[in-house]
């Protein structure tokens, strides 16, 4: 019973999955929202980064020896984040332009009206 199940619904699955390709223009939006934040946000991630590189620097050139192993840390923490952010960056456009898709401006959604 349990196989005649699966089997019809995996059978039936085609014609339920394109059912709803109908009016797709509000997740088309919602991507479209998310992505313009995540563009707005990246910058400041970057911002962030580079400060905390140059508060360890501040604090290793300022502070005594004490702190100087804690500021240290901190400049490396901050070279390291910049490195991964700017490699998955790199990574994201390369994987971009090989598969074709345009990154440089926002997708333009046309809503039927």
């Amino acid at each position: 019973m349990k196989k005649l199940a699966l089997t019809i619904g995996a059978l039936a699955l085609p014609l339920v999955s394109f059912a709803a390709a109908g009016d797709l223009s509000n997740v088309s939006a919602l991507v479209t929202s998310i992505g313009l934040i995540v563009n707005k946000i990246i910058p400041i991630m970057f911002a962030i980064a580079l400060l905390g590189f140059f508060y360890g620097l501040v604090r290793y050139i300022f502070g005594g020896e004490e702190s100087k192993v804690d500021a240290k840390k901190t400049m490396i923490y901050g070279v390291v984040a910049l490195f991964v952010m700017a490699s998955v960056w790199g990574l994201v456009a390369w994987i971009g332009a090989a598969v074709g898709v345009d990154q440089g401006t926002a997708p333009v959604i046309q809503i039927p009206r």
